[in-house]
């Protein structure tokens, strides 16, 4: 240390320049880092990026892999937000830490993906600033325009509310004294206020964006449009009526099928100062992986408990092939003497899947065993099953939207062999183990329903697993989150025939916000002969009902 400070010199002013030149190279050494970590930044955004299209991919070329894909995927998505996040902030410090130094050093700037141009559709404001009256160089003024340049910015105008007024002039004759006016304006409901496009954005908002009430009217009121929640209620319950004859066709239409896929789910319902357990079931139509050219469609219907009576009240009069899963409630649906005849049992091989792929998940038991939970028991032998499963799944997914016959005639040349298989397996491993072992267990939830499980080999039209139900309750569990409960068996009601209108026309690809603003505006002055126009299969917003 002493031989540095001797090495240092005496005169001030060459001190001064010592630390000014340590200064510079300490600016170029942090631009230098900064730059540094911003490019491992991008890289990791780039690697993150690059993993979650591989995943999609696979999705999209292989179908559900696994149980944890949709998890995994939700993970990937938030993880290259939180990394693309950090590598523009990196970067910014990069730019930064390099116009601080005075000797030049170059920034790192990330290599992104070209934009793609704003839609066509959205008006364009132009703001013009008017080129310089004299020339920047020499003053002269003698100045010929070449052309603009034109940079777009995307931004947003808050939600626009107005008040329609609409002016009725009356007049009087002169010679009867009779006066004259044209009609009250229509509205959508009784007594109403509410416009169309009002009405559907908040039973949209409500069941399809899972938003309740109470908070719809906290964020309308700081808009400057204060409405109670008891208004709202009022309006939901008169659109609710409005629609009814909608979700009558829809039901109708659903209960023409030759297979239906089935399911429920639970429903908080506040009771008496707490809260029950009800349920929304549902049944779909999907004919498209069988080639069927019916339109997709689903019912939902509300119930206090799940007592087997409701399914069987809900089917009562239908009979054809249910795909559900083992619910002991649906039992009296197969019996051969049913009348108006037997139900078909199809059972769902994701189910089956399920119980053996739980039993073999060593990432969700290392997972839990690290937070110090007390992991389920894993045995890789159950993996032989979830491989045999997984085969079925990708026959399936081979030939999938053909016709029931082809479907029939691969499946009894690929997957028969693959059951086949499987069986016996399931019977080599039955006598291995005991009766109380897991594996064992799940192996019984197949054998016990084999016929069921088996159906697909005998009729085209069965799909091989209840997923285009589970599809269908999915924005049931996503609202549980959001509104907690219904408020009475009457909001299940309400909530069951909502869902049936906005699910039917997310799977028709209908905008349900845009179609229910529609059909508001327009169901009241169609006869009853005519309603079937306003369907989602049947609605064009290029061409309007009734126009």
């Amino acid at each position: 240390m002493d031989t540095a400070l001797e090495a240092l010199p005496d005169d001030v002013e060459a001190l001064k320049a010592a630390l000014l030149i340590l200064r510079q190279e300490l600016d170029v050494a942090r631009a230098d880092a900064a730059a540094a970590k911003a490019k491992v930044s991008d890289d990791q955004a780039l690697i993150a990026h690059l993993k979650l299209q591989i995943a999609k991919l696979k999705r999209e070329r292989f179908g559900v892999s696994s149980e944890r894909t949709s998890r995994l995927l939700d993970q990937l998505e938030l993880q290259l937000e939180e990394l693309e996040a950090s590598a523009t902030e990196d970067e910014l410090a990069a730019e930064k830490a390099a116009a601080r130094a005075t000797t030049p050093v170059r920034a790192f700037t990330r290599a992104k993906p070209s934009r793609q141009p704003f839609p066509e559709h959205l008006p364009r404001e132009r703001v013009v600033i008017e080129a310089p009256k004299t020339c920047a160089c020499c003053g002269g003024e003698r100045l010929r325009k070449l052309g603009e340049d034109v940079t777009e910015t995307l931004e947003v105008i808050p939600r626009q509310w107005k008040v329609i007024q609409t002016v009725r002039e009356k007049v009087s004759c002169r010679d009867c004294e009779a006066i004259a006016q044209a009609p009250a304006p229509f509205h959508v409901l009784p007594r109403g206020w509410a416009g169309p496009g009002l009405l559907a954005m908040i039973v949209f908002e409500k069941f399809g964006q899972h938003q309740p009430l109470n908070r719809q009217a906290e964020r309308y009121a700081r808009e400057g449009v204060p409405l109670s929640l008891s208004t709202l209620a009022d309006q939901v319950g008169g659109v609710t009526t409005a629609l009814a004859p909608l979700v009558a066709r829809i039901t109708d239409h659903v209960l023409r099928a030759e297979r239906l896929h089935g399911d429920d789910t639970t429903v908080p319902v506040l009771a008496k100062g707490q809260t029950d357990v009800g349920r929304l079931w549902t049944y779909v139509r999907d004919d498209a992986p069988f080639g069927g050219s019916s339109p997709p469609a689903a019912i939902f219907h509300y119930s206090r408990d799940r007592k087997g009576v409701h399914p069987q009240t809900h089917l009562a009069a239908w009979r054809g092939i249910l795909q559900a899963d083992a619910y002991g409630g649906y039992a009296e649906l197969y019996k051969p003497d049913r009348l108006p005849g037997p139900i078909l049992e199809s059972g769902c091989w994701a189910h089956g899947r399920r119980k053996f792929f739980e039993l073999a998940d060593i990432e969700t038991a290392e997972r839990k065993k690290a937070r110090g939970e007390k992991p389920r028991c894993v045995y890789p032998k159950a993996l032989e099953a979830v491989r045999l499963i997984d085969g079925l799944f990708a026959v399936e997914r081979r030939i999938n939207g053909a016709s029931p016959d082809e479907r029939l005639a691969v499946r009894r040349q690929q997957s028969a062999p693959i059951l086949a298989e499987l069986e016996a397996w399931m019977d080599g491993t039955r006598q291995q183990l005991t009766s109380s072992h897991h594996i064992v267990k799940a192996i019984n939830y197949l054998q016990r329903r084999w016929p069921a499980f088996t159906r697909f080999l005998d009729d085209g039209r069965v799909c091989l697993s209840n997923n285009a139900a589970e599809r269908a309750l999915r924005g049931v569990a996503l609202g549980r989150k959001s509104w907690l409960f219904a408020g009475s068996d009457r909001g299940g009601q309400r909530a069951a025939a909502m869902y049936s209108l906005i699910v039917t026309a997310k799977l028709n690809n209908v905008d349900p916000q845009a179609w229910l603003a529609d059909v508001l505006a327009r169901i009241n002055d169609l006869p009853a002969s005519r309603l079937d126009e306003l369907l989602p299969w049947n609605w064009r917003t290029n061409d309007p009902v009734g126009g």
